[in-house]
């Protein structure tokens, strides 16, 4: 294991990238913890948490959100966000499932206002925050935020975290429209991870408004052990960088965590890097799939105005997102792992399996599996639709795909002419 330098802009962290776990470490300057931080009430014990709203994010959340491609540069304002939610109707979208457009830091001023509330930049917002969340809600969409649990934001301007405003920002979050909230872990003065997540989770429920809780605490302290009754999603590993090593690193950090993730309870590799320049599209349509397989958040991180027709086929493939959001809510396991040649299967609600044959090698392979081996029955025929090729073959059990370098091929697999009395294997 090994420590690297992060290099994106603005946000001074170091992400331990390991073959498990991985852990973010913030390094901006710390400031002195708000006395009604210091002073909150312990964390309830789980028994005691009250339940999360009902019914949200019962599948993978699929959206938008600003950084990967703005960062705080001056290009992220109301006119960006505006033109990506009227991008989300012009390009389909919507119609392929994404429903949320989220922003990330720099949002706000560096200072709280005399009464403690949250201000929002006028030169990136000059309508204000619940003009752009009201212009987002008009077109059918939803609209998110994000703030930290410390004392500052990820930012080295250090723009106000929530540590110790909870109650306070979520009402303003609320007033707002939000929807969706992005709650990150920088400056968060060693409180409690379980406890600062609390803290923030019933203040939303307080609310009365159904607001996504999405728990960016990077895998520091195993949230997929203790948040499924906190959060409904949370993230596993360090931030994403738009390269073939990050991604791969990610996946593997994320893949061993499939038990801990079903509806309402996500777990979250970071987001999309597709289109953003640093990949092939052979690359990014293993992402998308590999990312689509695990259930993860679908949340877009390029530019979608200056987007490729390529990146918008790979965001638009609703044969994949359809497995990401498959109703039963299971991540994909490893079936089979040999010398960079990867199977994994996903099962889902109608009984069907799908299985990515994912070549993380720099050379050609053949993978292969059959259908028994994903969990399907013995029968007669499979029908195997290849989803990137939008193609049907038929087999009498073999699974098999020359995978060029870095690609994945995804086939959505179903038992046609069952044998009489076969029965259904689980997975």
């Amino acid at each position: 294991m090994h420590l690297h330098p992060r290099t994106t802009p603005r946000r001074r962290r170091r992400i331990l990238v390991g073959a498990v776990s991985a852990a973010l470490l913030c390094t901006s300057g710390a400031t002195a913890l708000p006395a009604a931080a210091r002073s909150a009430a312990p964390a309830a014990r789980p028994g005691e948490a009250p339940a999360l709203p009902g019914d949200l994010a019962a599948t993978p959340p699929m959206g938008f959100n600003n950084w990967n491609s703005t960062h705080c540069r001056p290009d992220f304002t109301e006119e960006m966000v505006k033109g990506i939610a009227d991008l989300f109707l012009d390009k389909g979208l919507k119609d392929a499932g994404y429903q949320y457009v989220n922003l990330d830091d720099c949002w706000a001023l560096p200072e709280r206002d005399a009464d403690g509330q949250l201000v929002p930049d006028p030169q990136r917002f000059p309508h204000g925050i619940k003009a752009v969340a009201d212009y987002v809600h008009s077109k059918g969409l939803k609209f998110g935020i994000y703030t930290s649990a410390g004392t500052k934001t990820c930012s080295d301007i250090g723009f106000p975290g929530a540590l110790g405003h909870e109650a306070s920002d979520a009402r303003q979050f609320a007033g707002w429209g939000v929807d969706y909230l992005k709650y990150d872990n920088c400056n968060n003065q060693g409180v409690d991870a379980r406890q600062r997540y609390l803290t923030m989770r019933d203040a939303l429920k307080a609310t009365g408004r159904p607001i996504v809780y999405s728990i960016c605490e990077w895998g520091e302290n195993k949230p997929w052990e203790w948040a499924a009754d906190v959060g409904h999603l949370w993230r596993t590993t360090g931030d994403i960088s738009d390269n073939w090593s990050s991604m791969l690193d990610i996946l593997k950090q994320n893949l061993p965590l499939a038990p801990h993730a079903g509806p309402g309870h996500w777990n979250d590799p970071d987001m999309l890097e597709v289109g953003n320049g640093g990949m092939t599209d052979t690359e990014y349509r293993s992402h998308f799939s590999l990312w689509s397989m695990m259930s993860a958040p679908l949340l877009i991180g390029s530019d979608l105005r200056t987007a490729t027709a390529a990146t918008y086929e790979i965001l638009d493939n609703k044969d994949v997102i359809a497995l990401d959001q498959d109703a039963l809510g299971k991540q994909a396991t490893v079936l089979e792992s040999t010398d960079g040649r990867w199977t994994l299967v996903k099962e889902l609600a109608n009984g069907d399996r799908a299985v990515a044959l994912f070549n993380e090698t720099d050379t050609a392979q053949k993978i292969t599996t059959s259908a028994t081996a994903a969990g399907l029955p013995q029968a007669d025929r499979y029908r195997l639709r290849d989803l990137w090729q939008h193609t049907d073959q038929h087999t009498t059990g073999a699974v098999a795909a020359d995978v060029p370098p870095h690609g994945t091929v995804v086939y959505r697999i179903s038992a046609e002419g069952k044998t009489p009395g076969a029965g259904r294997s689980g997975s």
